[in-house]
């Protein structure tokens, strides 16, 4: 009995041996090859200008063939599943985890441009854009545009009809 006790003692103490430590029953080879692909180099070699994304206070560099944005004092870059984040437009770059959910939300298109959108030198973004995202610049700016825009059409149409009435004889017999 003892010698079976023992044997059985024996086989529980290996099981708990192997089962708290198993890499010292098996042998297990990791090998990760990580490339890190460096974030393209772009200089300016002048501040660059700025356009306001429509509906945000993130602002996009115009007419360069990379992603840059420049949100709440700092410039960033996506490349590569990766957001890339600065305190200058020309770096230095580095791998930034905690990106605002501003920038993920972006437009898709966010790129283009739309016809007529005021560009901002640099200076004027520096200087101005913690006041224009306290007081909300751009959301009176925009309803302000969109409003001129349809008083102009509604005027002009105005103008038009009348002119036709006027000079066209309509209505005389």
């Amino acid at each position: 009995m003892k010698k079976s006790s023992l044997v059985l003692l024996s086989i529980v103490v290996i099981f708990v041996a192997f089962s708290l430590f198993p890499q010292a029953g098996s042998a297990e080879v990791n090998v990760n090859v990580g490339i890190n692909v460096p974030l393209p180099a772009f200089v300016f070699h002048a501040p660059p200008p700025v356009v306001v994304i429509p509906g945000t206070y993130a602002y996009v560099v115009p007419d360069v063939d990379i992603d840059i944005v420049f949100f709440q004092g700092y410039w960033y870059r996506p490349y590569r599943d990766h957001w890339y984040r600065s305190a200058s437009y020309n770096g230095p770059w580095r791998v930034h985890d905690r990106v605002p959910g501003e920038l993920h939300s972006l437009p898709p298109d966010y790129r283009h441009v739309p016809p007529g959108h005021q560009r901002i030198p640099y200076g004027q973004l520096k200087k101005n854009w913690r006041g224009w995202e306290k007081e909300k610049h751009w959301d009176k700016h925009e309803y302000k545009h969109e409003e001129k825009h349809e008083n102009k059409q509604g005027h002009k149409e105005e103008k038009r009809e009348h002119k036709k009435g006027g000079k066209g004889g309509h209505g005389r017999n």
